[in-house]
């Protein structure tokens, strides 16, 4: 994450689905940085133990920065991030957020835009539908969640876009079919999904299925890193090691040894963490690598990915 950090002001929080929380964030001083639909932030969450960085993607207009908007969602098997923000962050509170990155932008020559949501992965969506009206752009939103757990936004979304806005409750056994979804689109036409890895790879398959080309189908996944075994790390520069536990992952505990490592996503997918490798055998989890990349075994996304061995040595 940039040094650059920005520190904001909550102004108000909103519960706005049985486990989803929308924060307002202010300027503590001076004004926010522009940015563009799709954009993120990360937020850093002082904890008791350790520092939780969190992405979250801005559901704010994008013409309008006199705040950011964000939407939490409270984990069912939250690392701490998600809780700490449920339970300790109120009105009035400050908190360092980085200034805002965007690895999930509308592509602004597709003919016509698919938008698929699944749950909080509405919010990116929110902040592209303003700028999309703005263009007089062709699309549609279908949006996936449990009423019981998520579905924020839904009536104001229904309310607003009227034809273009197709919801799929779950808890009221409403299914979305990705195969006519997907299917007799024009040609131009590009999807965008924001939602859990099953999800992305279940559209992936049915679009590559129907001959549709990768570079129409755009994804955005803030997953937090899946928990591995315990293994050593060594930086070659100057022999230190550390430990990486099972729940942390090899980003954070660099961190932890305030060993700065550029990062935007958190998430394995821009690639800006990317570390080299000399000695060690990597469990690469990123989706930026590509497969003989992987093979090489000579570099390693530390935000997702861990050793398989029980020692990586860090050419850093």
């Amino acid at each position: 994450m940039s040094n650059d950090k920005i520190k904001v002001r909550v102004a108000a929080v909103v519960q706005v689905a049985p486990m989803i929380r929308e924060f307002t964030l202010t300027a503590a001083k001076g004004s926010l940085y522009p940015f563009s639909p799709g954009s993120h932030v990360v937020v850093e969450m002082p904890g008791e133990n350790k520092t939780y960085r969190n992405a979250y993607s801005l559901l704010s207009d994008s013409y309008d920065t006199s705040a950011y908007r964000i939407a939490v969602r409270l984990q069912d098997s939250s690392r701490g991030g998600s809780v700490f923000m449920h339970q300790q962050v109120k009105e009035g509170d400050e908190l360092l957020i980085s200034p805002p990155a965007n690895l999930f932008i509308p592509d602004w020559s597709a003919k016509k835009h698919v938008l698929l949501a699944a749950g909080v992965g509405i919010t990116p969506f929110m902040s592209y539908l303003p700028e999309m009206q703005r263009r007089q752009a062709d699309f549609e939103l279908h949006y996936l969640f449990r009423s019981k757990q998520t579905g924020a936004y839904q009536s104001e979304l229904a309310e607003q876009l009227g034809q273009r806005f197709f919801s799929y409750d779950s808890d009221q056994a409403q299914r979305c079919n990705i195969s006519e979804l997907l299917a007799d689109r024009p040609l131009g036409t590009h999807i965008y999904i924001c939602g859990p890895e099953a999800l992305i790879k279940d559209v992936q398959s049915v679009a590559g299925e129907l001959g549709w080309p990768d570079s129409v189908i755009h994804y955005e996944e803030f997953a937090a890193p899946k928990p591995g075994k315990t293994f050593t790390v060594e930086l070659k520069s100057t022999g230190k090691t550390l430990q990486v536990g099972e729940s942390e992952s090899l980003l954070e505990a660099l961190e932890a040894a305030e060993v700065a490592i550029p990062n935007l996503c958190r998430g394995g997918v821009c690639g800006q963490c990317a570390t080299p490798v000399t000695e060690g055998e990597i469990e690469h989890r990123d989706n930026f690598l590509s497969v003989d990349e992987k093979a090489r075994q000579d570099c390693v996304m530390p935000c997702v990915s861990r050793a398989h061995s029980d020692r990586l040595v860090l050419d850093i």
